[in-house]
Order: structure tokens, then C-alpha cells, then sequence
């Protein structure tokens, strides 16, 4: 990976400052999540989502969002490193492989730090389609896959791939609600989460060549 130069310390800040402005996001979120300022939000859209999952359309789209959970999770994200850091070595693209596994390792840690400090329980206004054990808030699944689909997105360099990787990005947090194991709130501070690390990280990025 090429050393960054003197001239790239305002990048590096913009980086920096980032993620200083998505935590502080974060931040936010929990506080008026905590006040009840978001109620009216997160119960309608998960009461929303117990409906539809109860009528008709529940029989298609559950196991949809059941599939992007599963894609989403921990095990689904190893299981695209495990696919992507050989095909970049191969590649003989070294510093890519190594900059999206330290990425992906110290957004991990980032988000079950935050868990930690906000301590937030699990919605229960819905049965749990999932089987989940830790902190609510942020959600990692958000985090983790827009550290995930973004980077790949960065690393492909394609207007399509990061219209795929938004996609999957919503798929994936929408899912969360929809299985009853997020609110929304939780959802929108791990992309927002996501997104600070990701603009950090960038600033690693190694350049393109040719």
C-alpha cells in the first residue's frame, strides 16, 4: 500500500472529520431514540411490517428478507471475504485485499463497541424471525454490509456496482425490520455508522494504477 505524501493530510482530515460527524449522528439518534422522539416512527414502520408479514404478501417476502439476513450477517460477510480477498490476490491486487480485510476488521470492532456503550435491548413489539443475542443499537447488520457492498462498490470502480451495492445495503437493513429484530432507528445509525468508517477508510484506499 503507497505511502500518502504530505499533501494528502487535508484528505486524511476530511476522513477523520467524517467520522467524527457520523458518530456524532450516531449519537443523536440514540438520544432521541431513548426520549421517545422516534416512536411514532419506529412502531409505525415495524407494526407496518408485522401487518404485511401477516397477510398475503408475507408468504413471498419473508423468506426474501430472511435470504438478506442470512447474506447480511457475520457469517455471510466471512463467507464474501473468503471469496474476494483470494480473487484481488490473485488479481495481484495486493493493497486492495488488505485494505478491505483491515477495514472490515476494525468496522466490525467499531460497531460492537458502540453496542456496548448504548446498551440498547431489542425491539419486542414483533415475534423475532431471527434468532439474535446482542445489542440493538446500531444495528450491525446496516454497518457491517455498508462497510461491505461500499467498499466492494469502491474497489470495482462502477456506476452499476454501487447501484448493486445500494441495493443490497437496503435490502439488508430493511430485512432487519421486517424479521422484527431492529427498529428503524437502529437500522438508520448503523448506516449512518457505516458510512463515517467507510469515508475514513477511504483515505487508505490504495490508488488506482493504469
Amino acid at each position: 500500500m503507497a505511502v500518502r505524501s504530505i499533501s494528502d493530510r487535508w484528505t486524511a482530515g476530511k476522513g477523520a472529520g467524517a467520522l467524527a460527524l457520523a458518530l456524532f449522528c450516531v449519537l443523536g439518534v440514540a438520544m432521541m431514540q431513548r426520549a421517545g422522539w422516534l416512536d411514532w416512527l419506529n412502531v409505525g414502520l415495524m407494526g407496518w411490517a408485522g401487518t404485511a408479514r401477516d397477510g398475503d404478501i408475507g408468504r413471498h417476502l419473508t423468506p426474501l428478507m430472511r435470504l438478506a439476513t442470512a447474506i447480511g450477517d457475520t457469517i455471510g460477510r466471512l463467507a464474501i471475504l473468503a471469496l474476494v480477498l483470494p480473487a484481488l490476490l490473485w488479481l495481484r491486487r495486493r493493497g486492495d485485499a488488505l485494505w478491505l480485510a483491515l477495514m472490515m476488521a476494525g468496522g466490525t470492532a467499531l460497531n460492537l463497541i458502540l453496542k456496548q456503550i448504548f446498551a440498547a435491548p431489542r425491539p419486542d413489539l414483533l415475534p423475532h424471525l431471527d434468532i439474535v443475542h446482542s445489542y440493538s443499537f446500531p444495528s450491525g447488520h446496516a454497518a457491517g454490509n455498508m462497510m461491505m457492498f461500499g467498499a466492494l462498490a469502491m474497489l470495482a470502480r462502477r456506476r452499476g456496482g454501487y447501484w448493486a451495492a445500494g441495493m443490497m445495503i437496503a435490502l439488508i437493513g430493511i430485512s432487519r425490520v421486517w424479521l422484527g429484530v431492529h427498529w428503524p432507528s437502529d437500522v438508520t445509525a448503523g448506516w449512518i455508522e457505516g458510512l463515517g468508517w467507510l469515508a475514513l477508510c477511504r483515505v487508505w484506499l490504495p490508488a488506482r494504477r493504469g
